[in-house]
This record gives C-alpha cells, sequence and structure tokens, in this order.
C-alpha cells in the first residue's frame, strides 16, 4: 500500500491542499490523515471510496492496481 501514500500525497499537491485541508475535506482528523500518507494507517473501504470519489480517480489508481487514473 505505499503506492497508496505516494499517490494520495501526489493528489492533495495537486490540488493545492494542504493536510489539515484535506484532513477537513474528509471529515478526519489531521493526525488520522497523515497515518495515511505515512502509511502508518490505511483507510477502511468506505474511506477508499471517499478519496477517489473526492479526486475523481479510480479505486484501481488510487491503490496502485493501475496506473488510469479515470473511472470508468
Amino acid at each position: 500500500m505505499a503506492l497508496f501514500c505516494e499517490r494520495l500525497k501526489l493528489l492533495r499537491k495537486e490540488r493545492g491542499l494542504k493536510q489539515r485541508e484535506m484532513a477537513e475535506q474528509l471529515g478526519l482528523a489531521l493526525s488520522s490523515y497523515q497515518c495515511y500518507e505515512y502509511a502508518q494507517r490505511f483507510p477502511d473501504f468506505h474511506g477508499l471510496i471517499a478519496i477517489a470519489d473526492f479526486f475523481d480517480v479510480s479505486l484501481d489508481y488510487l491503490v496502485g492496481r493501475s496506473n488510469v487514473r479515470e473511472r470508468r
């Protein structure tokens, strides 16, 4: 899931968001969001869907199973 962490950070930075802003968008505490980017914890299935929806990318892209960002 290391690729998930890298992609999460990349997508956040592409949007010009700080970690705190991203945490607020997802309804998370800053420390919880930081755990995702630092690979200390991973979101559950519902959390993954929320993140993919927020960035409008596929789950496969988000978790590193595909290099295609677009949802089908």
